[in-house]
């Protein structure tokens, strides 16, 4: 009875979900919702019985909707909801979290499940729910058993991940599971709610229209003409009418309490275009500008890089008329058009040694295609392709020697080697070679991801915070090579769909190195050079003071 009357007390308080989220994140100690979230929030309270909910990476959906879970159960508490993820983990953590505010929030405490109701991570009931087969609230992973589930209510919490996406045998099976969700959903009074990201152009999201359900979408940025002709109805009416009443919002962020324009800015340089396009835009109609996501102009341009022993402390990428005016105008462009190569616009004077230098090798058998190779050093945080080629021949003498010779020549310290052709065939024939011209260490590697995806997602970033520099040398031999073979024809025409490229054994071997020395990119280039300059200040006070006192200074160095 006390529940009962507690229930019927707080109902016209909390009748409308967003006051609900207001207190939710004033327990959480969140800042107050913002406009986008309230919006979000109106869309999932509304009449609709099939809702798909895209919004930016980061808005706070899932939170949104956990807490949207707990405004469901305290309006009714005789409702059964399947949470489905992609992963049983992240089910699982939405289903923790709803728990968590259900035990901590004051309103939702009379909720709390007795002790002879279910209460786990996979399902829970609440304590006025009447006994049923059902629980109040269950998650499970997409991939989960869902036959024999009975819900009111299903929430899909970015069932489509990268890993379940890659292929279209694996959009096409994502595709099927969720179609269960019909036979699972109770008759007049169900809803079925999608909420996630698109990874891919082909994202599942695209097709649930014509399954009958409305969708939303909420991007980061203020949409282009064009974006916001693709994103067509499906753009949410907050952000269409704001731009309409200010068209100079175009290019701002939407919701800059979550991410203001600089940490957007970075957020493209990590993803890449097309990555941040998908995740943040949430637009699957890519242009040629994100089709072809590796671009020429993100590159600097050097002459003489494959000699170096040593680089520039400090390296900066620019692409105005003077770092365009500084190539040779003769240096062979084989980009898309519009795409051109860039000199640096500031080098500085001190050079070091690079910290070191990797072979990484995409074998091949004796057919069409060929042994590609790549030569990549890093200096703090730049990578240095110093030499790159597609070598004919396969397994034989030749190759074998001529790719040991190259590793002598540039000073190589590790062979970083594809294993998936030939089953680590190459490593065994390779090792023998390269101990009588270039003794190094050999390493094998082996990848599962669709070589498109692997390719644009390790290059991309990289290219797009212009940490690539390429030898202008090599820019002209690679020209020299048969053009299906050059690695920058294969860089500005490679795309994320399957078999995309006829050959791409030279841009596979450059993103094979480029994946090795990734792990410690995260370096801070600025702090990098920093430390360098502070280590040549040292240097030279210790040479002032051991010519001024005829002694070597002590260390460490410090000062109390």
């Amino acid at each position: 009875m006390v529940k009962k009357r507690i229930q019927k007390e707080i109902e016209p308080g909390v009748k409308n979900f967003k006051n609900f989220l207001y207190l939710a994140w004033q327990h959480l100690t969140l800042p107050q919702p913002t406009p986008i979230q309230y919006d979000i929030a109106d869309f999932l309270q509304s009449d609709n019985r099939r809702l798909v909910i895209e919004a930016f990476r980061g808005v706070g959906k899932s939170w949104i909707t956990s807490a949207y879970v707990c405004h469901q159960l305290l309006m009714n508490p005789q409702r059964n909801i399947l949470v489905v993820s992609a992963s049983k983990n992240r089910a699982d953590d939405f289903s923790t979290f709803t728990q968590r505010l259900i035990s901590e929030m004051p309103i939702l405490k009379h909720l709390i499940p007795r002790d002879d109701q279910r209460h786990s991570k996979i399902s829970f009931d609440v304590a006025p729910a009447r006994a049923s087969h059902a629980p109040s609230v269950k998650s499970l992973g997409v991939t989960s058993q869902l036959t024999g589930s009975r819900a009111d209510l299903i929430i899909a919490d970015d069932v489509e991940s990268a890993n379940n996406s890659q292929t279209q045998l694996m959009r096409d099976r994502l595709s099927e599971t969720v179609k269960e969700f019909d036979a699972i959903i109770k008759p007049d009074v169900g809803r079925i709610i999608f909420l996630g990201t698109p990874q891919t152009e082909m994202s599942l999201y695209n097709d649930l229209e014509e399954r009958g359900f409305k969708t939303k979408i909420w991007t980061a940025l203020y949409p282009t003409e064009v974006q916001t002709i693709n994103l067509g109805s499906k753009l949410a009416h907050i952000i269409k009418d704001e731009l309409k009443q200010n068209p100079k919002l175009k290019g701002k962020p939407t919701d800059p309490g979550r991410f203001d324009e600089t940490d957007l800015m970075e957020r493209e340089a990590s993803y890449g275009r097309s990555g941040f396009q998908l995740q943040f835009m949430l637009d699957t109609t890519l242009s040629d500008l994100e089709r072809y996501p590796l671009k020429l102009n993100d590159c600097i341009v050097l002459s003489g890089v494959e000699s170096w022993k040593e680089a520039p402390a400090k390296i900066q990428w620019a692409s105005g008329t003077d770092q365009v005016k500084a190539i040779d105008s003769e240096l062979p462009n084989v980009g898309l058009k519009g795409d051109y190569w860039v000199a640096p616009m500031y080098t500085s004077p001190e050079y070091t040694k690079f910290e070191g230098s990797v072979m990484s090798i995409d074998p091949s058998g004796r057919g069409a295609d060929r042994t590609g190779y790549a030569v990549v050093k890093m200096l703090h945080g730049v990578l240095y392709l110093t030499d790159c080629g597609a070598l004919e021949g396969g397994y034989s003498d030749i190759t074998l020697e001529r790719l040991a010779t190259i590793a002598k020549q540039q000073d190589v310290n590790q062979v970083i080697i594809e294993s998936n052709f030939g089953d680590g065939m190459a490593t065994a024939l390779l090792k023998p070679v390269m101990s009588k011209i270039h003794n190094c260490s050999i390493e094998e590697v082996r990848h599962s991801k669709q070589k498109e995806l692997r390719i644009i997602d390790t290059l991309e970033p990289v290219m797009n915070q212009h940490r690539l520099v390429v030898s202008q040398e090599l820019i002209k031999n690679d020209f020299q090579l048969p053009i299906d073979h050059q690695l920058f024809k294969q860089m500005t025409r490679i795309t994320r769909d399957r078999g995309a490229l006829k050959h791409d054994d030279a841009l596979d071997a450059l993103s094979i190195g480029v994946a090795y020395w990734i792990e410690r990119m995260d370096r801070d280039q600025v702090m990098s050079y920093k430390q360098h300059k502070d280590d040549l200040l040292w240097t030279d006070l210790d040479k002032f003071m051991e010519s001024a006192t005829g002694k070597k200074p002590g260390k460490p160095r410090w000062i109390n």
